[in-house]
């Protein structure tokens, strides 16, 4: 119902409609748990729902579905809730919380892993391992498995394997009018399409099948140089991946250490940049791949060796990325690094203002580039990188200096990007960057929209209008 100055509000009879035939938990701003409950992983979002619907099953989905829709409840989905603009949440409004299912089934005959939607990466892993397989995912296991997939989801195993939308077999998903779908190379093809990169759009996806692959131990890790030494190793680094064998990939990084990780304390709030390594070849051939790697410079830390797959995953969990920091995300695809942007890459990234901010390069090449830009939603298959910068740090009163040194570093690189950027990895970017991030395939995602969703229901996200 709407109240005196036009908003929704929720009555307790209102909400026991829906609770009649609910399994799961509804959390109103009454009741003890609701703090807690709408917290996520970016400390910096602070948004306060009218009711948080934790759903147990597909059934419960589609009543918070049906009844945020009859009720026009503006709604958010959360997985993980890892969301970095905190999509996840919304003020206001419902939100259709997916973290009690978490069922995870692993056929290590035919290779596949069904998973729920609200299942975390290493949740995944864990399931996986112990067959000896993995999905390509991210590099943090505390990632939700929904939010990393359907915008693209890349990673440690992104070169060798491909994203993690090149090994999705099909999907399920309530859509807005509450029925329920399957998605896949057999049936609702156009969906399918759509959902791989297209972000939350179309519905809610309650599960996801993919294919696994052959990971069990792999070397990996990070070895870490001086700052001094970063023009040096970042020159080599970016002349090396663009043509290295797709079993071994290395994300380059501006670090500081953390003061209080578990790395050695000698080093504590020493700058530095990092190349975190993840090879899948023979394990007896590691130590000479590496030989050239260990030769580069002098490292302040070398931490690379074997170990299982879920350990490299976990390894950044706690050190630099635990929940509750604030957090502030700008991203961009890019083919080349040239010399003005290497300059300007050495200038910010020596300047960290928090010991949690940082660069990244990923890498997507090798087996990225085997599918072709319109074969799925994610239409960047001809880049060379995924950059993110993230101001971070644990005080909100060092939120919008973290934020602005994050928008001034992009702000400077930006024009010598391609223009779109990592869908996840975006905040507060608005339509003109969202459709720069489709490129050729925003026209058509925005058609597929209007088929699943014409009033646009499920648009607390980087939002594809529908187009008639």
């Amino acid at each position: 119902m709407l109240n005196e100055m036009g908003l929704v509000t929720l009555d307790a009879e209102t909400v026991n409609g829906l609770a009649a035939g609910f399994r799961g938990d509804l959390i109103t701003p009454a009741d003890a748990g609701y703090e807690e409950a709408r917290c996520i992983y970016n400390a910096m979002i602070d948004k306060r729902p009218l009711l948080i619907a934790r759903c147990e099953n597909v059934a419960d989905v589609i009543a918070a579905v049906n009844f945020a829709r009859d009720n026009h409840l503006t709604t958010a989905v959360r997985g993980g809730g890892h969301n970095g603009a905190g999509l996840a949440l919304v003020d206001d409004g419902l939100v259709i919380d997916l973290s009690p299912m978490k069922g995870v089934r692993v056929d290590p005959v035919a290779r596949t892993v069904r998973v729920e939607g609200g299942c975390t990466w290493g949740e995944v892993d864990h399931a996986a391992h112990v067959f000896g397989l993995a999905v390509p995912s991210g590099i943090i296991s505390t990632t939700g498995v929904g939010g990393l997939t359907l915008g693209g989801g890349h990673g440690y195993l992104s070169r060798k394997y491909g994203l993690t939308i090149d090994n999705l077999l099909a999907v399920d998903v309530v859509l807005a009018d509450g029925r329920f779908v399957t998605a896949g190379a057999g049936e609702n093809q156009d969906l399918f399409w759509a959902v791989r990169g297209g972000g939350g759009n179309f519905g809610v996806v309650t599960s996801f099948l993919f294919q696994a692959h052959p990971v069990g131990m792999v070397y990996g890790g990070p070895i870490i140089w001086p700052i001094d030494q970063a023009e040096e190793i970042m020159r080599w680094y970016l002349d090396f991946i663009k043509d290295a064998p797709e079993d071994i990939y290395g994300w380059f990084g501006f670090h500081r250490v953390p003061t209080g990780s578990p790395l050695p304390e000698a080093l504590y709030g020493a700058h530095g940049c990092v190349i975190c390594w993840c090879y899948t070849g023979p394990m007896e051939k590691a130590e000479e791949v590496f030989k050239p790697i260990r030769a580069l410079g002098t490292p302040a830390l070398d931490l690379a060796g074997p170990l299982p797959f879920p350990a490299l995953q976990s390894m950044f969990d706690q050190i630099y990325y635990p929940p509750g920091l604030q957090w502030y995300w700008k991203a961009d695809f890019v083919k080349e690094v040239g010399e003005e942007a290497i300059a300007l890459h050495l200038q910010y990234g020596s300047d960290l203002p928090s010991e949690l901010c940082t660069m990244h390069l990923y890498p997507i090449n090798g087996a990225v580039h085997r599918v072709g830009e319109n074969d799925t939603a994610f239409s960047y298959r001809d880049m060379t990188f995924s950059s993110v910068i993230v101001g971070v740090d644990a005080d909100p009163a060092n939120a919008e200096r973290v934020s602005q040194w994050a928008r001034n570093y992009w702000g400077a690189l930006h024009p010598f990007s391609a223009g779109g950027g990592y869908v996840n990895f975006m905040m507060e970017e608005g339509q003109d960057r969202v459709r720069a991030t489709y490129r050729d395939n925003y026209r058509r995602l925005a058609t597929i929209k209007h088929k699943y969703d014409p009033a646009n229901f499920f648009h607390v996200n980087q939002n594809i209008k529908p187009n008639a």
